[in-house]
């Protein structure tokens, strides 16, 4: 592969392109106690949400003396709503502490920085290489993902990223890498429908793991004929993924159908930005407890039917299924019991399994079945990182395991295994342990279709570099 020629061609398509936020403070200013902590900002946020908070937060302390003057309550309410804005009000509260080991200057050295609060490789990185201007390779979820759809690297995660490139990529291009593709990805080669159909280098690029964007169809008739692009995704609480941008993650991603689990609202708590997005109208289902489970649907074509619940008073009260049933196939939302710890659910839990399987049997009978969501489960041994010392535990008990056999030697598909039988493709990380950095994980969210139906499958994968819950979305593609 002709690395060098690929990235300067992208290089020269990108300069057009919106500057990445932190790129664009490094512009303005070459001061690295900016650079740190827009850097430190920028996680997991948006780049306009980050310019505003940095320069809400650097109108009152442009430095790290009078940074060390605000309370951690006023440097949180002045950089909310970045993500994850009390772990980052903690990491700066701090430190000026930690600089005190370096004489109050940032230092330059991976190892020296790594030491900082809230600083990671990807960080450190990008400071040494935007503020310094000294060899570093800054690798995101945008250089990790693109380097391996052009297939320049086979890599699990950005770290085995970061190494490779470092055995193989000209030294030339270290400092320059992440804006570029930082830029590329955010515009053209997007985590989700990436534009392959305008992509300068689209020739070059092997496309692995990916499936390209629609181009748009011309009127309702043409866009009901194509493909349907639908996405899952448990957002562990709307209201909390609404400030981390889930409407505009909606509106970028566009698909038919975007089914959410684990809503924990009722629908007078929710505001009007999630109940009407642009093009969408939504059907929620939400438990009687509050705070607790709940379901909803945002689609683009209204449906014939809705179906709340199993009609059964034991799950529907918990608010665990919605269905919307269309012109040739229903699509049934579920977020399926927790087995709790030492099992104390399990039996709940098998007995709505087994309830949900009846009522998706008898759908079937009449059209097309797509089920989606949180089952709660991981199928087999790939599914999750350590299953040995898992094998009792709630979510890999030998139960809830035979069930998942059950479903599927019924006839019903896993549509993801379908297109990749590798390991360590997983959904859900627990929050601690740093556990989604190293991939250690489970895959428990899920596309079923019925039987039948198998021949309708024409894409299915996981979208793990979407963020702002310990779940990622998975997405099918069904015509």
């Amino acid at each position: 592969m002709k690395i060098s020629s690929i990235i300067e061609t992208v290089k020269k398509e990108v300069e057009s392109y919106k500057v990445p936020v932190v790129d664009l403070i490094a512009i303005q200013t070459k001061d690295p106690f900016k650079i740190l902590v827009a850097t430190i900002l920028s996680a997991r946020t948006k780049d306009e949400t980050t310019a505003m908070a940095s320069a809400r937060l650097f109108k009152k302390a442009p430095d790290l003396t009078s940074l060390k003057e605000l309370s951690e309550a006023e440097i949180r309410s002045r950089i909310y709503p970045v993500g994850f804005y009390n772990m980052k009000a903690g990491y700066l509260v701090r430190l000026p502490q930690a600089l005190e080991e370096f004489s109050g200057k940032i230092p330059d050295e991976i190892d020296s920085l790594l030491k900082l609060p809230g600083v990671g490789r990807k960080t450190a990185n990008l400071v040494r290489s935007v503020a310094f201007g000294k060899p570093a390779i800054c690798v995101d979820t945008h250089v990790h993902r693109i380097m391996n759809i052009w297939g320049y690297v086979k890599t699990k995660t950005p770290f085995e990223t970061e190494m490779a490139l470092r055995e193989k990529l000209p030294e030339k291009h270290w400092i320059e890498i992440n804006s570029i593709l930082v830029a590329f990805g955010q515009s053209t080669c997007k985590p989700v429908s990436p534009h392959c159909d305008r992509c300068i280098v689209e020739s070059s690029c092997q496309k692995i793991g990916i499936i390209p964007r629609r181009t748009k169809p011309q009127g309702n008739k043409a866009r009901s004929q194509n493909a349907k692009t639908m996405i899952s995704w448990n957002v562990n609480g709307i209201r909390a993924v609404e400030k981390k941008g889930f409407v505009d993650l909606v509106k970028e991603l566009s698909p038919d159908l975007f089914a959410v689990q684990e809503t924990r609202a009722q629908p007078d708590q929710l505001s009007r930005d999630l109940h009407q997005i642009d093009g969408y109208t939504s059907y929620w289902h939400s438990a009687v407890r509050k705070g607790y489970s709940g379901v909803a649907v945002y689609t683009r074509t209204e449906p014939l039917t809705v179906l709340y619940g199993l009609e059964d008073d034991r799950f529907d009260s918990e608010g665990r299924v919605i269905s919307l049933e269309f012109e040739d196939f229903y699509l049934i939302n579920v977020y399926f019991p927790n087995a709790q710890h030492e099992l104390k659910r399990l039996s709940y839990k098998l007995e709505f399994n087994n309830a949900l399987q009846d009522f998706t049997v008898s759908l079937a009978k009449k059209k097309s079945v797509v089920i989606c969501g949180d089952f709660n489960v991981a199928h087999k041994a790939i599914d999750l990182k350590n299953p040995k010392s898992n094998e009792k535990n709630p979510g890999y008990s030998p139960e809830e395991r035979a069930w998942m056999d059950r479903f599927t030697q019924a006839g019903f598909v896993d549509t993801f295994r379908k297109f990749d039988p590798e390991p360590e493709n997983y959904t859900w990380w627990s929050y601690r342990f740093n556990a989604r950095a190293r991939n250690i994980g489970w895959r428990i969210d899920y596309f079923f279709v019925d039987p039948a139906s198998d021949a309708r499958v024409v894409g299915a994968k996981i979208l793990k570099d979407t963020l702002g819950s310990d779940h990622c979305p998975v997405q099918l593609v069904f015509k």
